[in-house]
């Protein structure tokens, strides 16, 4: 009998989708993996959007070039939709000699609640399975999932408990259609304040700690997540985007090819940073990114 060698799934190769950057690529170990549920979790303006623009003409790349060769469904909850955002995208990353007619396959559905979604997401099975476009539909961008309960649920027993229920199915739904069709499935979350806890671990006493939350801050803020343990437990890689702002020098310096503000007679530079918080094939990691019209690109860490 020949012995059989077990391999870990998690070494076993996976085709993954490109950021679009080599930097944050090498975070990612290569991109995000089909078949599983990504979120990427930040206040507003953090960059969750610009990256999932970026996602969706990323896709329509040849493998080669680390795309999918595919369509894309954007589910939007927060209007209107940036379209003339993604129009400044389409040539750095779909150029016409890639992609000839790049939007002919991004279709956008809007959101309007989390029953919406759930039912949504059921009819998109029809979209998935016989695409209206040449080519397949192998990423599905959720933006924003915390928009969608941010009002819709009170603070009892009853609504959490429905909240919580709907969580499951919307969850179950994507990973369901993440492993069926072979697609990369991408989720954006905000982020809330947490109050009180230690300055060690950034947490209040009776927190359920998930990931390595003691690190997460953005515009001087301790913040995590939003949605609660619930939700944590139903997607498979958290990445969290950061921002800060840091004064660099006095008025009347020039700082060249900069797009600084101004404030009371300071500049003011925005630093951004990408980090992994949990996932079952990254190590904690992270490295800092902007945000140029050209679109979402890493920054080299300084040796």
């Amino acid at each position: 009998m020949i012995p059989v060698k077990l391999e870990n799934p998690i070494d076993l190769p996976t085709q993954k989708l490109s950021l679009g950057c080599p930097v944050l690529d090498r975070l990612v170990r290569g991109g995000l993996p089909v078949g599983s549920v990504t979120e990427l979790a930040g206040e507003s303006g953090a960059g969750k959007t610009q990256l999932c623009l970026q996602l969706l003409l990323a896709a329509l790349r040849p493998p080669s070039l680390g795309g999918l060769s595919a369509a894309s469904l954007y589910i939007h909850s927060e209007f209107p939709f940036p379209l003339r955002r993604l129009l400044r995208l389409l040539t750095p990353f779909a150029p016409s000699s890639v992609v000839p007619t790049p939007l002919d396959h991004i279709f956008v559905r809007p959101a309007h609640s989390p029953d919406d979604l759930l039912s949504l997401l059921t009819a998109v099975d029809a979209l998935l399975a016989r695409p209206p476009s040449a080519l397949p539909v192998r990423l599905l961008v959720v933006d924003s999932i915390a928009a969608l309960f941010r009002s819709e649920f009170d603070n009892t027993p009853a609504d959490l408990k429905r909240r919580s229920s709907l969580f499951f199915k919307i969850a179950a739904k994507l990973k369901e259609q993440a492993r069926r069709f072979e697609a990369v499935v991408v989720v954006t979350n905000q982020v809330v304040d947490v109050v009180g806890g230690s300055e060690s671990d950034g947490l209040s006493g009776n927190a359920i700690r998930v990931g390595n939350y003691g690190s997460l801050w953005s515009s001087g803020r301790r913040v995590c997540p939003a949605l609660g343990l619930s939700w944590a437990n139903c997607i498979n890689t958290r990445i969290f985007l950061s921002r800060s702002d840091d004064i660099v020098r006095n008025e009347g310096a020039v700082v060249d090819g900069q797009s600084d503000d101004r404030v009371h007679g300071t500049v003011v530079r925005t630093r951004r940073k990408m980090e992994v918080v949990f996932s079952p094939h990254l190590p904690k990691a992270s490295c800092e990114f902007v945000i140029v019209s050209e679109g979402v690109f890493g920054v080299e860490a300084q040796r």
